[in-house]
């Protein structure tokens, strides 16, 4: 491919999160250059509560049209989050293309349905996780559904991820594809590049399509769609992949190697492909997923942005936090320790523990600087649990604020901390996918260099010490803990 056609190649990228829905025009380096959004519609029960893939087939079809009249797309590709999945019937015309409805995955589970799957769920390489909360993991849904609704089960064709899901609804062509089943569906076992015995088990491989590689083109989009909605009738649609796992190919097809990548939003998410499996442990967040091509990725992760919010409040200033109001919080030792959520994280046993300990923080930009604390060490403690690379991108909505990369450089002397202030990374890595077979040269991928706090001293050497500390201590310890000389005094 020339400089002149790569320049010229456009990229529709689908992005699905749990929250919201974008499509994106992307360039082929990966710079957006248009962006649409919606809110990803959820409606009640029964059977469960579920998204209304019917409502939004019709945006994503309309919208792709009109983005498609304003700009000449080379490729069609779809990321998504790794907690959902559509169980079909054979005809992706027939309504949304769903046999039962797509499960919200952070419902609660009725008892039996969790009781029942605890025993099929396997071992650690099946799952590649520990088991989470509500109805997370596609294996689970899938024993909801078959105990629930057996008829309609028995019934159906495939079982689809997301971004799979809707290559399917516009070129007909079902795949399955490894970075997607690997991030925590519990059906792929990715060290041993195998189904999960639970799929055997349950007689679910009849509903698992062949395998495809994320860049790999599935079809053109069916002629019923361009005629109803006007689509480009040539247009490449790609099999797609998880999310996370194509931020990661992102800095991959950059050229970097050796590296963790630690992505910041409603999850604080680390990936690194040099973490060795028998190095992950489930009980603190670790996880075993799939880079796109099939090789397995140590991860971590922690519902941090969940917990920043918890402590920050509802409505935190918009302005970057002075270094002299965290440097007061950490000279009086206001500590927020986990865990503020409804899961462990990565301290087990920390669940609904969190609190914050000395004296308060008074104002919304004292909140918001805790918060900020807080989630810079929840960083660094993913980081030092993950991996020994030396190389450390941190990407997400965390960098609006420099304070955070701030203190996570500061708290890693011996690590190089690079940041990533593009707002569309996994946009970005999914109009990458179209290059892969092509593309000679690195990807271009501009880093910034995270700013050591050196004002902060000792003093937050001393603090992180203290919070790491609290943070680990057990039931009835955080209130006996001794901190350090000059610090939290009760």
């Amino acid at each position: 491919m020339s400089d002149r056609e790569t320049a010229a190649t456009i990229v529709a990228v689908l992005d699905v999160g749990k929250t919201n829905v974008k499509l994106s025009a992307a360039a082929a380096d990966g710079a957006i250059v248009e962006t649409l959004s919606v809110p990803n519609p959820v409606l009640p029960g029964p059977p469960w509560r579920h998204h209304d893939l019917d409502t939004l087939s019709e945006w994503v079809f309309e919208s792709l049209a009109c983005l498609s009249r304003r700009h000449t797309f080379s490729a069609f590709v779809t990321s998504g989050h790794g907690s959902g999945g559509v169980l079909t019937g054979a005809d992706p015309d027939a309504g949304d293309g769903a046999m039962l409805p797509m499960v919200d995955y952070e419902q609660p589970l009725p008892a039996d349905i969790r009781d029942g799957y605890a025993p099929l769920a396997g071992s650690f390489l099946d799952r590649g996780s520990a088991t989470m909360h509500g109805a997370t993991h596609q294996a689970r849904q899938l024993y909801w559904m078959e105990q629930c609704e057996p008829q309609a089960f028995a019934q159906a064709r495939w079982y689809l991820g997301v971004p799979q899901y809707w290559a399917w609804r516009l070129t007909g062509a079902a795949a399955s594809e490894t970075s997607f089943l690997g991030a925590q569906s519990h059906l792929w076992n990715v060290a041993e590049r195998r189904w999960a015995a639970i799929v055997s088990a349950r007689g679910w491989e009849r509903l698992m399509p062949p395998f495809a590689k994320a860049w790999q083109r599935l079809g053109p989009i069916r002629p019923e769609l361009v005629r109803r909605f006007g689509l480009p009738d040539r247009l490449a649609v790609l099999a797609g992949g998880h999310d996370s796992s194509l931020n990661h190919y992102r800095y991959h097809a950059a050229g970097l190697r050796d590296f963790t990548v630690v992505s910041t939003g409603t999850w604080i998410v680390g990936f690194s492909g040099s973490t060795p499996v028998d190095r992950l442990d489930e009980h603190r967040g670790m996880t075993l997923n799939s880079d796109v091509f099939g090789n397995p990725l140590g991860g971590i992760l922690t519902m941090g942005g969940r917990e920043y919010s918890q402590i920050a409040g509802s409505d935190p200033p918009t302005d970057h936090v002075p270094l002299d109001i965290a440097a007061r919080l950490i000279a009086q030792s206001t500590i927020a320790v986990p865990s503020f959520g409804e899961g462990d994280g990565v301290f087990p046993g920390s669940a609904g523990r969190g609190r914050i300990l000395g004296p308060s923080a008074e104002t919304a930009m004292e909140r918001k600087a805790l918060a900020l604390l807080y989630c810079a060490l929840l960083t660094v403690e993913c980081i030092d649990t993950l991996s020994d690379d030396r190389l450390i991108v941190l990407d997400g909505s965390f960098l609006r604020d420099p304070l955070y990369a701030g203190l996570v450089a500061s708290l890693l002397p011996y690590r190089e901390v690079r940041v990533n202030l593009a707002a569309y990374g996994v946009a970005a890595g999914a109009a990458l996918l179209a290059g892969q077979q092509t593309r000679r040269d690195p990807a271009p991928l501009t880093l910034g260099v995270a700013t050591d706090l050196k004002e902060l001293g000792t003093e937050l050497t001393r603090y992180a010490a203290d919070w790491r500390n609290l943070a680990r201590a057990g039931p009835g310890e955080r209130d006996e803990f001794e901190p350090t000389k000059g610090s939290f005094h009760g």
